[in-house]
């Protein structure tokens, strides 16, 4: 009896609800993270030492421990606390939390970029604190660090197949369960790597123009 069945049209489905729910999850965990690291870099841009030492402790620990142990000890903590979490909400947490780790540095060196004669500038003309955050130092700080911000998104797409050690059915997780089917590892995952090149060249491609655009 052949236990192993080679792939076939049928496959199609499950195979593109792997790549919809890499992309669904590598998404909320991009936007999450990169509003949440927005507000924690600029509270760190803005803060004085000890507030920036216990943030910087909390992002180091982020950034230290691998994103596969997170996983894991998150899923295994909720678990026996008694509240189990569906697989893509727990990784959808710990994957934002990961990027916003990363993303407040971006930001926070962003805000640190702009002269502080040009903040002086706005003030003189009557802008008030809020008025020269959302006009000046928003604007122009975001521009500087937008090849970095994508950088770390295009990490976060190909991170995101971590989460499948939780249980979570992304394109990694589903190639495995068809090289379990079919014996088949060579094609499935030259695929799965064509995939994430297809996503992550036509963006990084993408940001070295605008990034030339910005140096115009």
């Amino acid at each position: 009896m052949n236990l192993f069945t080679p792939l076939s049209w049928n496959d199609t489905g499950f195979i593109l609800t792997g790549i919809l729910n890499t992309v669904y999850i590598s998404v909320v965990a991009i936007i999450v993270g990169s509003l949440l690291g927005l507000l924690v870099g600029f509270i760190r841009a803005e803060s004085n030492k000890s507030v920036n030492m216990f943030l910087g402790a909390f992002l180091d620990i982020l950034r230290s421990v691998p994103l596969i142990i997170q996983l894991i000890l998150f899923t295994t903590f909720i678990g026996a606390m008694g509240y189990p979490l569906d697989p893509f909400v727990a990784g959808s947490i710990i994957l934002s939390l990961y990027t916003m780790a990363f993303m407040s540095e971006v930001f926070r060196s962003g805000f640190d970029s702009v002269p502080e004669n040009m903040v002086k500038a706005a003030r003189s003309l009557g802008m008030t604190y809020m008025q020269t955050v959302r006009y000046v130092r928003v604007p122009i700080g975001m521009r500087a660090v937008f090849p970095s911000w994508l950088g770390v998104a295009l990490s976060v797409i190909k991170d995101s197949a971590l989460v499948s050690v939780i249980g979570y059915m992304e394109l990694l997780r589903t190639a495995e369960q068809l090289i379990s089917r079919t014996q088949q590892p060579l094609m499935i995952l030259i695929g799965v790597g064509l995939f994430y090149f297809m996503i992550s060249y036509p963006l990084s491609r993408y940001g070295k123009y605008v990034e030339r655009k910005m140096e115009i």
